[in-house]
């Protein structure tokens, strides 16, 4: 069975690729597990220039089909900001929980019709060789006026979703991931990864 190299360290990221890329016919492996330290600095200006760049960089450095993913949320009211930004937003080292409550005092004031929000995601596939694909997905909500759910991770739980009355962070992982960008690049990614199967 052929590995694939998940080229994150979030667990968060990690969770959700094992649930979504299941019974595709790879041994998922991550960085840590290959034994892998180098930290590629996502220097890109977009999310797929990010992408590619780490899913070539650790192609070539395991040797192996690599998948890494570069995501944000983007919110209308700011601009699109924090956009390519979003792990960085609140300073180098914030926490997840520190990065939602610099996010809401941004937003504080502004009415709720106001507060648009969408989260981006592209995966990007590279073999060994450098021959990379990429792979979109995006999912449309509402910046909450407050934090709700335990759920997910990143800014999942101020990110309501109109059509179901719950934040991203209230909803269980199985129909997170049938909905969320992440969840939508994937299938995408699913029918990549398949035709490099055959």
């Amino acid at each position: 069975m052929p590995k694939l190299l998940l080229a994150t360290s979030n667990p968060g990221k990690i969770r959700e690729y094992r649930f979504l890329l299941d019974g595709l016919g790879y041994r998922i492996t991550t960085l840590a597990e290959e034994g892998i330290t180098k930290v590629v600095t996502e220097s890109g200006n977009t999310y797929e220039q990010n992408a590619r760049l780490k899913a070539i960089t650790y192609a070539k450095l395991s040797q192996l089909t690599a998948l890494a993913d570069d995501s944000g949320l983007e919110v209308y009211a700011l601009n699109g900001e924090p956009g390519v930004k979003s792990a960085r937003f609140a300073g180098e080292v914030a926490i997840d929980a520190e990065k939602v409550s610099f996010l809401l005092a941004k937003l504080n004031g502004i009415p709720w019709k106001q507060r648009t929000a969408c989260f981006k995601c592209v995966i990007a596939i590279s073999t060994p060789g450098g021959r990379a694909k990429v792979c979109y997905g995006e999912c449309h909500g509402m910046i909450a006026l407050e934090v709700k759910g335990e759920n997910g991770f990143g800014y999942d739980p101020i990110f309501f979703l109109t059509e179901i009355g719950k934040t991203m962070a209230e909803l269980p992982l199985e129909m997170k991931n049938q909905i969320s960008h992440r969840a939508r690049a994937s299938q995408k990614a699913r029918q990549v990864l398949q035709q490099l199967h055959i």
